[in-house]
């Protein structure tokens, strides 16, 4: 792509009202490509940033006037201008155009122009030379509004008035026409007004909304954005600021400096709120400097109240004394939840460090006080409270919780949660929702792992699996348990005809506390597993399969597959002992044909199972339930259970019958070696004691010879030597296979040592029991 000379020229546009305004100064350039045509390119003489880019198009109306103007519309209300300093410049980028159109570069239009192009190009106002602003008079809101209006289209247009309105004095001067047109009732004029103070917010200059936000000036400002001109009545806000919203100082305030930021801080969030609710992208952008000053006033407020060695603990104390009203106490923690939120905003160094100082203060224990409190409202806000804290470090409320467990004064913070989390009224439980989050996060183990103790994490999930687990296992108990709930729980009453299994709202907590389960299974392994093997859980939740709700059997049904899913035999066996498969199978079943995600997840269960080859609930799955689900064959789930589980009985049936032919000749091999040892020395035994009974000498050790040397080449041909044979008289007879030319086989008895029937019987079936056995 080669690039054509750059022409200096001015960039104008049209407005929404018809009036051409500034864009900025710049080098034309007609880019051609054969590729994707010709550009007009337009970059800014001081930064080199792109004021425009547009392809000149085959029907689009192009004109030049003066021999210095190129004028044209993209579209309607889209109208451009190009002001070049000279005709040169001006006719080298117009014969550009007229080539791409193909029309004669001596013509001075090149199709027909909208109606509204045709006004002079002369008639823009020129902003770009602005020094100075008109007086402050009704006569001149209008000029005074088209001015800061143009000055958008170019940031130096946006500096220079920025500049010039800096000067206090002429704001100030500007808003005592509010009061002026508000008296004569010049309703023009004040949506004038309007727009001027709105366009000082755009201008983003920090200086600027120092003077509007003064105290002299802020309600005045405020007076002006009442009047929205697409408004039909103007709103009311300085009354609701004046009069509705009233400032209470909870804990008398002695700083001057720092009341006055406060009520500052809260007009100017009020601003943001509700005069700017709806921002665009470039709206957003252009008040950047007011969420600066919002943030800056907020952290001078932060740290004034943390360098108050009185204020903080004051507010403590007061919600630690039960003798106080619910009145009071609600204002304290209304002023705390709106402090703890400022605190959002701080560097994570210096949050900590807030945090810190309000534990140290004893922000736990107020809370411990309020959440014991019977006031919806009042626990509603100490949560919010409890939340910003488990947010921002989860091992703050572990420590406590340990040391408060220490201290054994009343209920547990941690108990008073939960029963907050199971005695939500919500029918939609989103409160049971908001604090089960809360806990998963204080009982991740990833947090616990930059504790300052090695053993703080045993410690804490030890102190939770023992003191709290159980009552938040406690409506599922009173749900599926036939029998009466008597243990010691968190809350008051009967419980036993509180929760039913087909209520909504029983199903929707049900469902959030066996998602905490799940979280629990997924994380604490150990603890979780002993809990649930001592206590039986899983056949309690599983009975939730029976519930009208589905979203509440796939809860109960995801417990399980996450429990399968680790792949313990200690699991495995719980569930096949306890016959754990029955109630989904049930709800299988049930369901019938159609397809739904409980049919989606049960198949997958069982896909699981077999994919990953868990032989001992494959086996039990198919030997259980094979029969009721061998119909099923629009998924090849069961079908395959069935073949690889006949693969694996007949694998085990041939290991087992090799294991007992290598015992057989195990055995066979032991015994004779050992028979022919002790025959062996007692030969030779009796020949040393000569004793008279014998034969000669010569004839004995000949016979004891051959027959040892018959014994090894016995042994060296074990397949050709059968089991050795009890005669009647408990001699020990070896039968020898001789050549094939030998048919009748010799057999020789020879009383070797003394063997009981029924020794024989035992060393041989120890034996037999010292072999491996296949798993089950």
């Amino acid at each position: 792509m080669a690039d054509k000379p750059s022409r200096p020229a001015k960039l104008y546009a049209l407005n929404e009202n018809n009036q051409w305004y500034y864009l900025g100064s710049g080098n034309v350039t007609s880019v051609p490509s054969e590729s994707q045509g010709t550009f007009l390119v337009v970059r800014s003489e001081s930064s080199g940033s792109l004021l425009l880019e547009t392809k000149v198009l085959p029907d689009t109306p192009y004109q030049k006037q003066k021999d210095t103007l190129i004028v044209w519309s993209e579209n309607e209300k889209h109208g451009m201008a190009l002001s070049f300093p000279d005709t040169e410049s001006c006719q080298e980028t117009w014969e550009a155009i007229c080539r791409v159109q193909g029309k004669d570069p001596t013509v001075n239009i090149t199709q027909d122009l909208l109606d509204d192009l045709e006004e002079d190009i002369n008639e823009t106002p020129e902003t770009d030379d602005l020094d100075e602003l008109p007086n402050c008079e009704l006569s001149k809101l209008k000029q005074i509004a088209n001015l800061v209006t143009s000055a958008f289209c170019s940031p130096l247009l946006k500096r220079r008035l920025a500049l010039v309105l800096e000067n206090e004095s002429y704001i100030k001067e500007l808003l005592k026409l509010l009061h002026t047109c508000e008296n004569v009732g010049y309703t023009e004029g004040l949506y004038h007004l309007n727009t001027i103070i709105k366009g000082m917010f755009f201008l983003d200059k920090t200086a600027l909304l120092e003077i509007l936000f003064s105290d002299e000036c802020i309600m005045d400002v405020i007076g002006c954005l009442e009047y929205d001109p697409s408004l039909d009545q103007p709103k009311k806000h300085r009354e609701f600021l004046t009069q509705n919203a009233n400032f209470k100082e909870v804990i008398p305030i002695t700083t001057c400096k720092l009341r006055q930021r406060i009520h500052q801080t809260y007009r100017i969030q009020y601003i943001q709120d509700i005069l700017f609710p709806t921002q665009s992208v470039l709206e957003e952008n252009y008040l950047s400097s007011l969420k600066t000053f919002i943030f800056l006033n907020k952290m001078e407020i932060i740290h004034m109240l943390q360098g108050d060695d009185k204020f903080l603990p004051q507010i403590f104390e007061q919600l630690k004394d039960k003798t106080i009203d619910n009145d009071k106490r609600r204002e304290l923690l209304f002023f705390l939840k709106e402090f703890v939120a400022f605190a959002q905003i701080l560097k994570p160094r210096s949050k900590d460090a807030l945090f810190k100082t309000l534990t140290q203060m004893g922000i736990l224990p107020a809370i411990k006080v309020v959440m014991s409190l019977d006031n919806f409202q009042i626990k509603s806000s100490a949560i919010d409270i409890f939340t910003y804290i488990v947010d921002h470090s989860p091992s703050m409320i572990r420590e406590f919780i340990i040391e408060d467990q220490q201290n054994e004064n009343g209920s547990l913070l941690i108990n008073l949660v939960i029963k907050q989390m199971i005695c939500d009224t919500d029918p939609e439980q989103a409160g049971a929702l908001h604090i089960m989050r809360l806990l998963c996060l204080i009982l991740d183990p990833d947090s616990m792992i930059a504790m300052p103790h090695k053993c703080e994490r045993n410690i804490f999930l030890n102190f939770f699996y023992k003191q709290c687990i159980h009552n938040i296992i406690l409506p599922l108990w009173a749900t599926t348990s036939e029998d009466i709930f008597e243990e010691d729980h968190v809350l008051t009453g009967d419980i036993n005809n509180k929760y039913c299994l087909h209520d909504y709202q029983t199903a929707q907590l049900l469902g959030i506390i066996l998602e905490l389960l799940t979280f629990c299974v997924q994380h604490h392994t150990y603890y979780i597993k002993y809990y649930i093997l001592r206590k039986d859980l899983l056949r309690n939740v599983l009975i939730l399969m029976k519930s009208k709700h589905t979203f509440l059997v796939l809860c109960a049904l995801r417990l399980m597959r996450k429990i399968i899913g680790l792949k313990d035999e200690v699991y495995n066996r719980y569930i096949i002992e306890g016959n754990l498969f029955e109630p989904v199978v049930n709800a299988f079943l049930d369901n019938g044909t159609r397809y739904n995600m409980l049919n989606s997840a049960v198949i997958e269960l069982f896909e699981y199972i077999k994919v990953e080859n868990i032989k001992s609930l494959l086996l039990h799955v198919v030997e259980k339930f094979y029969k009721r689900l061998e119909w099923i064959e629009y998924v090849p789930t069961f079908k395959s259970m069935k073949f690889n589980y006949e693969q694996e009985k007949d694998r085990k049936s041939q290991k087992s019958l090799n294991s007992m032919q290598s015992s057989k000749i195990f055995l066979c091999r032991a015994r004779d070696l050992e028979k022919n040892e002790v025959s062996w020395k007692r030969d030779i035994e009796n020949i040393e004691e000569g004793e008279t009974s014998m034969k000669p000498l010569e004839c004995d050790c000949q016979d004891v010879c051959d027959t040892y040397m018959e014994t090894e080449k016995t042994t060296e041909n074990v397949d050709k030597v059968n089991l050795p044979k009890r005669t009647s008289s408990g001699d020990v007879k070896f039968t020898h296979t001789h050549s094939t030319g030998d048919t009748n086989g010799t057999d020789s008895p020879m009383r070797l040592v003394d063997y009981s029937d029924e020794e024989e019987d035992k060393e041989e079936e120890k034996a037999f029991r010292k072999r491996p056995h296949v798993n089950q």
